[in-house]
């Protein structure tokens, strides 16, 4: 069987390199996409720092807010190392702001990173997909997509929308082999949220019954599964990975 090929949007964040790096492990040809407005030296150091530890990944530039942006991406990994298999739909921002203060450019840039680039990548690689009569596509929501969070009307709006759009495409592309899973990861780990000031972690961890926050390999390691050949009766399923803060 051909080496499978992965698109892990967001790839070089830590959850990504996380999910990046397990894939691969698992014998997957991983190609990371970065953003960065098309600035891509940090994408390219941290492409070699992977290199360094005996990771090989390919990197690729794409908007994910951008629909022909997303054509572009796809296509250019199409050519250069091969029909897409696995889409993990993991690019993702906040900006936060109570809905009474929240301006329309916050509530615009959420949505169009978090929930319509879901749509703006799948749907060019879905067709693919259907052809090879196989498929994988993980999407990375969130806790807050399931509870709602303070101050995220819009992240939260965009993150429960991805449950909707699993759901519905599940039953599309179950008969092609094609699963479409959500997994909603609590507090991880990465360092954007080990900058978050001590007093207000040690408040988070608090609200955690396993008391700590998720390892980001956690989160790769259930991506890895649902990746796999052997995942296949599993879909249109949410995964909750926030160490039981919140249940439903």
């Amino acid at each position: 069987m051909n080496t499978r090929v992965a698109l892990v949007t967001g790839g070089t964040g830590g959850i990504g390199t996380a999910i990046c790096r397990h894939l691969y492990q698992a014998g997957v040809r991983v190609v990371a996409g970065f953003s960065r407005g098309g600035d891509d030296s940090f994408a390219k150091d941290w492409q070699s720092l992977q290199a360094k530890e005996d990771y090989q990944f390919e990197i690729i530039y794409g908007d994910v807010a951008d629909f022909d942006s997303c054509a572009g991406m796809v296509e250019t990994v199409r050519a250069k190392v091969g029909p897409i298999d696995i889409l993990v739909n993991n690019a993702g921002i906040t900006r936060d702001a109570t809905l009474k203060n929240m301006q329309k450019d916050q509530w615009n840039d959420v949505m169009h990173v978090n929930l319509d680039s879901v749509f703006n990548v799948t749907r060019h690689v879905i067709t693919g997909m259907i052809e090879r009569n196989f498929g994988r596509i993980i999407n990375i929501s969130s806790i807050n997509g399931q509870k709602g969070q303070f101050g995220q009307t819009n992240y939260s709006a965009a993150k429960a929308g991805m449950h909707g759009f699993t759901k519905a495409l599940a039953q599309e592309v179950a008969s092609k082999h094609i699963t479409v899973n959500t997994i909603s990861p609590g507090y991880v780990a990465t360092d954007m949220v080990k900058k978050v000031a001590p007093n207000i972690l040690e408040k988070i961890i608090a609200q955690i019954p396993v008391g700590r926050l998720a390892e980001p390999i956690e989160i790769a390691r259930v991506v890895s599964f649902l990746a796999s050949d052997e995942s296949g009766y599993i879909t249109g399923a949410n995964i909750a990975i926030n160490g039981g803060q919140h249940m439903s």
